[in-house]
């Protein structure tokens, strides 16, 4: 399915921040949608994709748009929704953000289990059998995402927070930072604010007792931070980006991205990147953090817990 948007001039002089959100069924994506319109967006749940086009053509709002969409939509498509990305990202009159509501299997296998309900992707079949495949089915959206919320171990209090936290449109509300790690071997991730590439600092994946392990091990973190490199490379990123803050808060930004990469995302950039996530909570910003390839890897995993 092709969604080809209208060029909007009359979005052109301010841009319009709309937040698609989407992922699995019974993750919370609903809960999400609610809490953005407490939050003062104008919140539409499960409009048919053949709509949105004529939708989003329409006149300004005046206020930023949060629009849920998922596998429930009438004529929903993984590649309609990619369109639709793709689309509002190089429009500039947009302000696009993909919102992920994600959730371990297990986890929406025992929620499904709790409520009694059909999932919608196997309504004649066990509740896991939908769930494994909305999710395969949802991975190439997931990895668009720009902001990643996991539930899994979220109360629906909790995950208002959460949302709260990264789309408040309050002009008081605190910046929010998203800290990742990734690889440049599969590109740099969508909406990166500011990127730094590790590619020159030691390896670990050259010494065998390292290479199994990730970023997050302390072995790891202290053979890379045996570079001699290291120390002046980290502050001054650390330097940099604490200086920075308060001038995009004061812009007005709600939230910022910053991206670590080396060539396969599990060691170098994955240490760096949770040494600066420390640094900035401990100067008093909120900050999440990822791992592109370690969550990557980590799905592709066998799910020993499903059976």
């Amino acid at each position: 399915m092709n969604l080809t948007l209208q060029p909007q001039t009359a979005r052109s002089v301010e841009e319009h921040r709309i937040v698609l959100v989407t992922g699995p069924s019974g993750a919370g994506r609903s809960t999400a949608v609610n809490v953005l319109e407490d939050l003062g967006y104008e919140a539409i749940d499960n409009l048919p994709f053949s709509l949105l086009p004529r939708l989003l053509a329409g006149p300004p709002l005046g206020k930023p748009m949060a629009l849920g969409l998922d596998t429930r939509n009438r004529d929903f498509s993984v590649d309609g929704m990619l369109d639709l990305i793709r689309s509002l990202s190089s429009d500039p009159a947009y302000n696009a953000e993909v919102l992920y509501i994600d959730c371990r299997a297990d986890v929406l296998a025992r929620r499904y289990s709790e409520t009694r309900r059909r999932h919608p992707m196997a309504q004649d079949d066990s509740p896991i059998v939908g769930i494994e495949r909305e999710v395969e089915m949802l991975a190439p959206v997931r990895a668009q995402a720009h902001v990643l919320i996991d539930t899994s171990d979220l109360s629906p209090h909790d995950l208002r927070d959460e949302v709260t936290r990264w789309f408040d449109t309050a002009p008081d509300a605190r910046l929010a930072v998203s800290v990742q790690s990734f690889s440049f071997k599969r590109g740099i991730p969508r909406g990166m604010d500011m990127v730094f590439d590790c590619r020159f600092l030691r390896n670990p994946h050259w010494d065998a007792a390292l290479r199994p392990l990730d970023g997050r091990a302390a072995e790891v973190h202290d053979y890379i931070a045996g570079d001699d490199r290291f120390e002046p490379f980290f502050d001054k990123v650390a330097d940099l980006v604490v200086s920075l803050l308060p001038a995009y808060r004061d812009e007005g930004k709600s939230h910022l991205s910053i991206g670590l990469g080396c060539t396969g995302g599990q060691h170098r950039s994955v240490a760096v990147a949770e040494r600066l996530a420390k640094a900035l909570a401990l100067a008093g910003w909120g900050v999440s953090i990822r791992h592109r390839e370690l969550e990557r890897r980590d799905r592709s995993s066998p799910r020993s817990e499903l059976g």
